[in-house]
């Protein structure tokens, strides 16, 4: 979870909080845009993040050996990312980020291009 967190805390204006009793990212303390899953809902490690319109359905449909449909969210688009499987944390590192751009207002999103 360690990589996780420094990839979520690294974007501007992020914090972490309990949620659900699960360690959660938000923008400016409000808005969540990753949620981390220790076996909350089944026997996988995970995390559950926003995710650009459509990306849920063509990441579960190429590999549902790594990406899921998450309870509760998972009609909003949001992502399901299985964290107990061999993990190319590049990729990840680009989930998190396309998922805080989801979330984010426009101005912070400006300073990732910056």
């Amino acid at each position: 979870m360690g990589r996780l967190r420094g990839l979520c805390l690294a974007l501007p204006e992020t914090t972490e909080r309990l949620s659900h009793g699960e360690p959660t990212w938000f923008v400016r303390d409000r808005k969540t845009f990753v949620m981390f899953a220790d076996h909350h809902h089944d026997d996988r490690l995970a995390f559950w993040c926003a995710a650009p319109p459509g990306t849920q359905e063509a990441l579960t449909a190429q590999d549902p050996g790594r990406y899921f449909r998450p309870p509760y969210v998972g009609h909003r688009g949001w992502l399901g990312v299985y964290l107990d499987v061999p993990v190319d944390w590049t990729e990840i590192a680009e989930i998190v980020t396309e998922a805080y751009r989801v979330i984010a207002p426009k101005t912070l999103v400006a300073r990732l291009e910056a």
